[in-house]
């Protein structure tokens, strides 16, 4: 994210000397300078300033990441996931947004998982790619290297790779933190037609730098009640030879995480809240483009809000049919009433899967159903693959079976021609 920023103590000028403050003449212990960068120096980068050697460890340990595993959607298959019903209520206290992950669906691109927690997270940093976590419900203090945020219903949460942080749920007997996890084996960023040729948000993007927040910090051990010198596991998920190429390492820091006295620089963690994109309408129905929030290598994330929907005299404002020749859709509905698939079974909590290849579009009666209609009340999350996806273990096991006969008017089975489901 190309927006300079800068938090905490830095020297006047980059590579020079910043020490800590010394006694009297004596000049204090130097920082230790570190550049986080994307694509070997020759993107968005920050400096951050450590009390400590940031490459120092006292030791490893393999983590055995949650399974990572997937099976192709073969025969090719719409399908309904119901997220909801992956967590049992007994055990949400003692899961925490990392390492209870339940992957969902997959490919060599990106990664989608699911988590309801109660309980704090480990120290963390994904050493593949960066992290979009939206937030369905509940809340959280995210506590990152950069600084910290607090976090609620209907935020992104934009963590580069190997940024050090941590999730810190707010209890709650009502709302337990959900979040929809987004890891990606590449970057993420604003998509690239509404930015400028420097990296800033245009007109006619459907949100700005004014709507994105940044870490609150400086964010030092002392400021969460820990010890400078208390020693530390992080856990790290990157490439190796495991399912989906993915493994853990848990590396032991003689020190806590948290010794950034300051940093400066575009590249670091910041939270989108999704009330503030601005949808993009008009006289006809608009296609999925116009959602479209962010970006990542092979896939993009959208999201559909409450909007004013098509004006046109004649408009249908449910979409058309459509085969998703190059992609895969992700939909996962978060709230409102989404008109294209009513009688469906879908709901609050549920993930439609359209791969690439099947024509979709909306259930039986929704097209007539809509005309007329001047506005959608609807928020949902969607993200489109350009390669197939495969199912988790979380994916597999939540899905209902039914979906892919929603279309016929026996919602669940075929409609047999002389049957009372059938079109007559």
């Amino acid at each position: 994210m190309a927006h300079y920023q800068a938090i905490g103590s830095i020297p006047p000028k980059r590579h020079t000397q910043h020490r800590r403050p010394g006694a009297g003449s004596t000049p204090g212990e130097l920082y230790y300078e570190e550049l986080m960068g994307e694509e070997g120096f020759s993107s968005d980068s920050s400096l951050l300033y450590h009390r400590n050697i940031p490459s120092t460890t006292i030791g490893a340990a393999v983590w055995e990441v949650p399974d990572q595993s997937t099976t192709p959607n073969h025969p090719l298959t719409p399908r309904h996931l119901k997220l909801h019903d992956l967590f049992e209520a007994e055990a949400v206290p003692g899961t925490d947004v990392v390492t209870g992950r339940r992957l969902v669906l997959g490919n060599g691109d990106v990664r989608i998982s699911y988590a309801v927690a109660g309980a704090p997270s480990p120290w963390y940093r994904n050493g593949i790619g960066d992290e979009c976590v939206y937030v369905e419900r509940g809340r959280a203090r995210v506590e990152t290297v950069f600084g910290s945020f607090e976090v609620g219903e209907g935020d992104y949460v934009v963590i580069p790779r190997a940024t050090t942080h941590r999730w810190i749920p707010e209890r709650s007997t009502t709302d337990p933190l959900r979040a929809y996890c987004i890891e990606a084996n590449s970057h993420i960023a604003p998509p690239k037609r509404y930015l400028s040729k420097y990296g800033q948000l245009l007109e006619h993007a459907p949100y700005c730098e004014r709507d994105l927040r940044q870490p609150a910090g400086p964010l030092l051990a002392e400021d969460v009640g820990a010890s400078p010198d208390e020693q530390t596991e992080v856990y790290i998920k990157h490439r190796g030879n495991g399912p989906g190429g993915v493994v853990g390492t848990i590396h032991t820091l003689p020190f806590h995480p948290l010794d950034v006295v300051g940093w400066d620089g575009c590249l670091y963690p910041y939270v989108f809240n999704v009330r503030d994109f601005e949808p993009i309408t008009g006289r006809i129905h608009q296609p999925p483009p116009v959602h479209q929030v962010f970006e990542g290598w092979n896939f993009v994330i959208c999201n559909f809000v409450p909007r004013k929907v098509d004006y046109h005299p004649l408009a249908i404002p449910v979409p058309y049919y459509h085969s998703n020749v190059d992609s895969d859709e992700i939909m996962f509905y978060v709230d409102g009433d989404y008109e294209a698939r009513k009688g469906s079974g879908i709901g609050k909590g549920s993930i439609s899967v359209h791969p690439g290849g099947h024509p979709h579009g909306p259930q039986p009666g929704a097209t007539e159903g809509s005309i007329g209609v001047e506005s959608f009340d609807e928020l949902a999350v969607m993200v489109d693959t350009f390669r197939p996806l495969e199912l988790g273990e979380g994916g597999l096991a939540v899905d209902d079976g039914l979906y892919a006969m929603s279309w016929s008017k026996g919602a669940g089975r075929p409609a047999v021609p002389g049957s009372p489901h059938s079109e007559g």
